[in-house]
């Protein structure tokens, strides 16, 4: 699909067909995030894929939302800060990093006719123990990944020239 084409189509699905991914299309993802750019190339992330069948109780524990659970996929994209290059003033790109990550994800599903929905607000807390994650990995970003079963709505986007200024502010 022409890029500018997908990202007009790309949009937050928030119910799923039971329909499982195939493994081609599942790994067409997770390539397009391994190639995602990042700080200094230290790819500071991990991408758990997680089969929802049989975890239900636990994602709804990191987010509630029925539909999360609906998708046979969860995927969590976590970041490893310690490792992370660091600007000189002392601030840490692992959530630019990851965020980079997760659009590449987002936007290859889409190009693969799969849905998925950027989750942010979900519990840190309950992510960690579900995922066993140590200390020093971040949970940053949660989407379910599947074949959508709903249609999108249309897009509210504020204009452009409301968004961009040029040379200064």
């Amino acid at each position: 699909m022409e890029f500018s084409e997908l990202i007009q189509q790309r949009y937050s699905v928030r119910a799923y067909r039971p329909t499982l991914v195939e493994e081609g299309k599942l790994q067409e993802v997770l390539e397009a995030a391994r190639l995602a750019p990042t700080a200094a190339n230290r790819q500071s992330f991990q991408l758990i894929v997680i089969k929802t069948a049989g975890r239900e109780e636990d994602l709804a524990r990191i987010y509630k939302p029925k539909w999360f659970i609906d998708a046979p996929y969860v995927i969590a994209a976590v970041g490893l800060p310690e490792g992370n290059w660091v600007r000189k003033d002392g601030r840490n790109y692992v959530d630019v990093d990851v965020a980079i990550v997760m659009d590449h994800l987002i936007l290859a599903a889409a190009n693969a006719g799969l849905g998925t929905c950027w989750i942010g607000a979900f519990d840190p807390d309950a992510a960690r123990e579900v995922l066993a994650l140590p200390d020093e990995v971040e949970p940053l970003a949660f989407t379910p990944l599947g074949y959508a079963d709903d249609e999108p709505a249309a897009k509210r986007r504020r204009p452009l020239t409301d968004l961009v200024r040029y040379e200064r502010w």
